[in-house]
């Protein structure tokens, strides 16, 4: 039983970067098909306004971590998820067999290392090589993925409506 446990914002600013979008619910059936993920952790700002799309993330299989948003002086929104993913991955460690960290974010340096060392990393998945921190790809070692080849399988199509 492996868990994932997902930096959404890392995410979604690396896939974009790289000129697609994501399709979250293609996204959650790929990890539990290709790395056997029966819990994938989302952690994600919260912002009422989108109500909607937290709760079709969750009809897609994900457990959404809420961390509170603040604007900033540009207008920006900002919620670091940083601390809450780290937390739930020890928080479950006793409980999963290997862990999917997906992010390029090198504050996650030192929980890659741990579960590495442990045995307990069955892979980091990097949302784009080229943005990956050079810690987090040094820490990861022969168990970093990146997600730049799978836009095929993973690009959002926008679905047509049932009749």
């Amino acid at each position: 039983m492996n868990f994932a446990f997902i930096d959404s914002n890392n995410v979604n600013k690396a896939i974009e970067g790289l000129g697609w979008k994501l399709d979250w619910i293609r996204f959650r059936i790929y990890l539990k098909e290709k790395y056997n993920v029966s819990k994938a952790y989302l952690f994600i700002g919260y912002i009422p306004d989108n109500s909607d799309l937290y709760s079709s993330l969750q009809e897609a299989g994900f457990i959404l971590i809420f961390k509170p948003t603040y604007r900033k002086s540009d207008g920006k929104i900002k919620g670091n998820v940083d601390a809450e993913l780290v937390l739930q991955a020890m928080r479950e460690y006793k409980n999963y067999q290997q862990a999917i960290i997906v992010t390029g974010d090198g504050d996650f340096a030192c929980l890659i290392g741990y579960l590495y060392k442990r045995k307990k990393l069955c892979c980091l998945l990097a949302p784009d090589s080229n943005k990956c921190s050079a810690l987090l790809k040094e820490s990861a070692k022969d168990k970093l993925r990146v997600m730049n080849n799978l836009r095929n399988k993973l690009e959002y199509k926008k679905r047509r409506a049932q009749t």
